[in-house]
């Protein structure tokens, strides 16, 4: 999945911006987020590769902003957004520590506008902007404290971060939607995730640590050519805990503005799940432009095109590694299989996964030229 508001159309990014918007707006703005001190696992690669075109790691603010989302969102997508049943998991976790907070009260609220205007879905990416919890919740203080007029602040790169955040909550009712939950998620994130984040950390490092080893001295290296050709030759890896086959993704100018988020796998021996999940992702803008340039306006409108994006991304993703990583071929079409809650067969794997993902050839076609050139080096 990709930002359709993002990093494309800024030539700055606003994490760039944070630091002196933040400086400039230091007298108080009332509710800004206690100092977050918890530390970061995934702030250095665990395995040192601190030069790593592509580092593995984690955070804790995107992951409290996509389960955010997660807890109040429906999804109903053939690949969800989030892990099947992530949402009852987390509230039976927080039932039996006795932890209720504003997220489950403000719930039919934020429910009901994301209803009004799917559009808010797409801030999901806004987390890809910032670095910590900290600095992401006093820039959104600012921005509803201006009510999302930059013209509120006398100070130039404020204004910037306001207009930048004003693309994902443009209307009155939106910036409400956002203060209901960042007030949630700012009790949220002190009764229950912070805790819980920190733990899960703990008992998955094995996991990132063999997440890192797969990638950096396997399939980043099988992946090189396709990345570097793609513009995509340097970013953060991101794994994060409430999603699944459907990743997040965020591209611009410059590996700061470049990150795909995957799937933070469970343990050591399910690590490749990241790997699928990340070439679904790194495939997104070519099975984008295939849909674009095979689809009319008609089908556009009518959501077809969506659809199509989607699948393609899917379908994309086992064309991409069948060519540049076919040992895993097989293995990423059962976990996207799975991830649409198809049981995969023992047999005829690839027609079980063609049937779930249908595609016109017109769009399959224009997804193998372009990696016929991306591959090829042209």
């Amino acid at each position: 999945m990709q930002d359709t508001v993002g990093s494309t159309t800024r030539t700055v990014t606003i994490a760039v911006l944070l630091a002196a918007a933040l400086a400039a707006c230091a007298s108080g703005s009332g509710g800004g987020a206690a100092p977050d001190n918890t530390p970061q696992p995934g702030g250095t690669p665990t395995s040192g590769r601190i030069n790593s075109t592509w580092p593995v790691t984690t955070r804790l603010h995107i992951d409290l902003w996509l389960h955010g989302y997660a807890m109040v969102q429906e999804d109903t997508t053939l690949i969800p957004f989030f892990k099947r049943g992530y949402a009852e998991q987390m509230r039976s976790l927080k039932s039996r520590a006795n932890a209720t907070t504003q997220l489950e009260l403000n719930r039919d609220r934020l429910r009901a506008r994301l209803a009004l205007n799917a559009g808010l879905i797409n801030a999901q990416f806004l987390a890809l902007s910032f670095s910590t919890w900290e600095t992401m919740a006093r820039a959104l203080d600012v921005f509803l404290q201006a009510e999302g007029d930059p013209n509120r602040s006398s100070d130039r790169q404020t204004q910037m971060v306001i207009a930048a955040v004003a693309q994902y909550f443009p209307a009155a009712a939106d910036r409400e939607w956002l203060r209901i939950f960042l007030v949630s998620l700012k009790d949220e994130h002190d009764v229950f995730y912070r805790a819980y984040w920190t733990r899960e950390q703990q008992d998955r490092q094995p996991t990132l640590v063999r997440v890192d080893s797969l990638w950096e001295q396997m399939y980043r290296p099988k992946l090189n050519r396709y990345l570097n050709n793609s513009q995509l030759d340097a970013g953060t890896f991101y794994l994060s805990l409430p999603l699944n086959g459907e990743g997040r993704t965020m591209t611009g100018g410059t590996r700061e503005e470049t990150a795909i988020t995957a799937t933070f796998p469970e343990s050591p021996s399910a690590a490749i799940e990241a790997i699928y999940v990340f070439a679904h992702e790194a495939i997104i803008a070519v099975a984008a432009t295939a849909v674009r340039d095979n689809t009319t306006p008609v089908e556009a409108r009518s959501g077809l095109s969506d659809r199509y994006n989607a699948v393609g991304a899917v379908r994309g993703g086992a064309m991409l590694l069948k060519r540049a990583a076919p040992e895993i071929h097989d293995g990423y079409m059962r976990y996207y299989l799975q991830s649409a809650n198809v049981v995969p067969p023992s047999t005829n794997l690839e027609a079980a996964f063609l049937r779930t993902f249908p595609l016109p050839q017109g769009i399959l076609d224009a997804i193998t030229r372009q990696l016929d050139i991306v591959l090829g080096g042209i």
